[in-house]
């Protein structure tokens, strides 16, 4: 489809949609196999597609001589979430060129500018209310492959196409550098951890309610509002921290919409349980935990590192005395119940100067990549409103 330049005012961005292309210019389809197929059939599910990328290691394409199908993936392809995180999106590249989609998840195929707006597109909060607005929910919320297929959206110049791309995409690629060594140096820290308890068998066990003070989050969710620049208290809920791929907890999305009882200070952690395991995370910031969030402090702060890798360490302890059956939710007093081991206080401080300047790396790094994120989401923002302005 063409597009127009204006050499006066500013370029015409004309709205157009999946459904408008030729069929020889744009394919659309969607997986074949069930999200639980064995991983040995090198599967793409919607699981695999976050934060712009396919993180799915293992598999073979194409096993046991089978042929490709509609929905074996090319490289170039853009893979669309349909079922839960409806409209999040990846570029197909080699690593996983063969591989086949679940039903789960959509493919475009159409020329490289296309998929590459697309996918910047498919981030903007026009396209996002857009969605929201189409998917149902009569199980899991789901986004129709018809329904994609209709999203109305503008289509730039090639040119600029590429500028957004290379922009976003060098901003894509700084979060993943600094969000793959923080990760690395989390786990040099645990591992550290690790290799000082092999030498624990004279150290003392003690009960987390002797070392620390706990207390459970109130209210919920529905009680916070979205932070757009008023003022609050950053609200933290469970999902806040199964979410973080590292554990510092930096500004939130959500807030209080006011003066809040029970907030707790920097330096608190943060716990939430799930059937999966426990989450555990140092917010850096004054914050107000909701219901089923723990917070934790050490009765001294100097504790901190030692008490973080120790709850690490005992996650299906954590886990099993948490209640219900879905284990959602550790009150204070079982939290207080359960023992850690505790070396005497040399050996907590020797280990706070060892691990301190690790992660200290590690939260500048994650600081970094909120940065770089609230970048990314201006340029989005900055498309969604020169789209409505200058779309034919």
């Amino acid at each position: 489809m063409g597009t127009a330049t204006n050499s006066v005012g500013p370029e015409v961005w004309p709205k157009t949609a999946i459904a408008d292309f030729p069929g020889r210019a744009m394919f659309t389809t969607f997986g074949v196999l069930n999200d639980d197929a064995s991983e040995e059939r090198a599967v793409v599910s919607s699981t695999h597609v976050r934060d712009g990328r396919i993180d799915a290691s293992d598999g073979t394409a194409h096993p046991d001589g089978g042929r490709p199908s509609r929905a074996t993936l090319r490289e170039g392809d853009l893979v669309v979430v349909l079922v839960r995180r409806a409209g999040d999106a990846a570029l197909v590249t080699a690593q996983h060129a063969g591989w086949t989609a679940t039903r789960s998840v959509g493919i475009i195929r159409a020329a490289p500018h296309i998929v590459r707006w697309l996918q910047i597109w498919l981030q903007t909060p026009t396209a996002k209310a857009w969605i929201d607005a189409e998917v149902t929910a009569h199980v899991e919320p789901t986004l129709s492959l018809d329904s994609l297929r209709r999203m109305p959206f503008p289509l730039p110049p090639t040119g600029t196409i590429t500028k957004f791309h290379s922009a976003i995409s060098l901003i894509e690629e700084k979060i993943a550098l600094n969000r793959t060594t923080a990760v690395a140096t989390l786990q040099l820290a645990d591992a550290m951890h690790a290799e000082w308890s092999s030498d624990s068998a004279t150290w003392e066990s003690r009960p987390l309610g002797e070392v620390t003070m706990a207390k459970s989050g109130k209210g919920s969710a529905k009680s916070l509002v979205l932070r757009s620049g008023t003022p609050g208290i950053d609200g933290i809920t469970p999902t806040d921290l199964f979410e973080l791929s590292v554990p510092y907890v930096e500004r939130s999305r959500l807030c209080t919409p006011g003066d809040t009882p029970g907030v707790c200070p920097p330096g608190t952690l943060l716990l939430a349980t799930r059937p999966a395991g426990a989450h555990i995370a140092l917010t850096r910031r004054t914050v107000a935990p909701t219901r089923g969030v723990l917070a934790v402090r050490p009765r001294d702060i100097l504790d901190g590192w030692w008490l973080l890798h120790e709850l690490r360490s005992r996650n299906s302890t954590i886990v099993g005395a948490a209640q219900g059956q879905n284990a959602r939710e550790i009150s204070a007093a079982a939290f207080s119940r359960l023992h850690v081991t505790w070396p005497d206080a040399s050996i907590r401080a020797r280990f706070h100067e060892l691990l301190d300047p690790l992660h200290a790396m590690a939260m500048k790094l994650t600081s970094e990549i909120t940065t770089l994120s609230e970048l990314k989401d201006a340029v989005l923002r900055d498309i969604s409103a020169r789209a409505e302005a200058v779309s034919g």
